[in-house]
């Protein structure tokens, strides 16, 4: 069955017919398996090429991807902006979108704020930057960061309520770090969150989210799975400068990542199967930069990976991700925010 967002004329056809499609929640959206993530086309993954980041974009929606999240964080190289270039002669009703309120700007005076009166503003500047007249989602941008969870329910979740009221959005969505703190919020918050985003927490080195997905689907809640191969520590190019894993972690997986080149494998490929293998999930959230990037996940979507490939992936998790005592950097974030809130 084709999906709602199928467009005659602009979609690959027999592309479509062979995406998956999983609905988020009680948004009423079905949404492709395989999504398009906005954060790579920030600062914060190294260089890229723009018109092939726009070619990406356009090739991911004519061949079935319909869901593409970004955020105002990442437009420290113009996410949302390249995202809207992308977007212009594609029929509105050929994808959903959804951005992010909350976090801003790389300097941590300016980084977070989750007040009405900026929850407002941004919402309007994604829009304009997107060239849309809404949203499918807004989603408040790592909760956990908030001063405290109060000022997420008593004034950012009203204001989105609020433009979801005005047309400017259709669902509400929360993203973050721990799990445990988009539990709490579902269940204190008296307005209607139709999603979460997890982030790096159904992985090959740690599935923190499974234990929650009970909840959540008790509540309806749609789940997006974010970043499978860990923002970056599972790929052959490496984790980012910035990563905050720990020492002994990176050393582990850049070991793994050794293991991968010798046998002419990319890591991110084996980290996307095996987080895919969950049928609770609405949606596969992976960052793509390039059209490379683009072709190796759908391909493994489609064709999953090889018999040698999956005795590579045996290998590695008995040889290596077996030995990670610190599987995630709970907290880790949040301290060194408030030590420098501080200063």
């Amino acid at each position: 069955m084709l999906p709602p967002t199928y467009v005659e004329g602009f979609h690959d056809l027999e592309a479509v017919k062979a995406m998956e499609y999983r609905p988020l929640g009680k948004t009423g959206l079905l949404v492709s398996k395989l999504s398009f993530g906005g954060g790579p086309l920030g600062c914060h993954y190294g260089t890229f090429d723009e018109e092939e980041a726009i070619e990406a974009i356009r090739q991911a929606l004519k061949r079935g991807i319909n869901y593409i999240d970004t955020a105002p964080w990442y437009n420290n190289g113009g996410s949302e902006t390249i995202i809207g270039k992308a977007l212009k002669g594609i029929p509105r009703n050929a994808y959903y979108i959804a951005t992010k309120v909350g976090r801003y700007e790389l300097n941590y005076e300016n980084m977070f704020n989750f007040s009405k009166e900026k929850t407002e503003s941004s919402v309007n500047n994604s829009l304009k930057l997107l060239g849309l007249d809404y949203v499918d989602v807004i989603q408040v941008h790592d909760i956990e960061f908030a001063p405290s969870l109060d000022i997420i329910i008593t004034q950012t979740l009203p204001e989105l309520s609020k433009q979801v009221a005005e047309g400017k959005a259709r669902y509400i969505g929360i993203t973050g770090y721990p799990v445990s703190i988009l539990e709490e919020c579902i269940k204190k918050s008296n307005i209607n969150i139709s999603c979460i985003l997890s982030y790096t927490r159904h992985t090959l080195i740690d599935n923190t989210l499974i234990e929650y997905i009970p909840f959540f689907k008790a509540h309806n809640i749609g789940i997006i799975n974010a970043s499978a191969p860990c923002m970056g520590l599972l790929t052959n190019k490496g984790a980012p400068d910035w990563h905050p894993a720990s020492d002994h972690t990176k050393k582990i997986c850049a070991d793994a990542v050794k293991c991968c080149k010798d046998h002419d494998v990319e890591l991110a490929k084996l980290a996307v199967w095996y987080s895919m293998q969950c049928k609770d999930i609405a949606t596969y959230l992976v960052g793509i930069q390039n059209l490379k990037q683009l072709y190796m996940n759908l391909d493994v979507l489609k064709n999953g990976i090889t018999e040698k490939e999956k005795h590579l992936l045996q290998e590695l998790q008995e040889k290596y991700f077996c030995k990670i005592t610190e599987k995630h950097w709970e907290n880790k974030e949040i301290q060194i925010y408030w030590e420098n809130m501080k200063k």
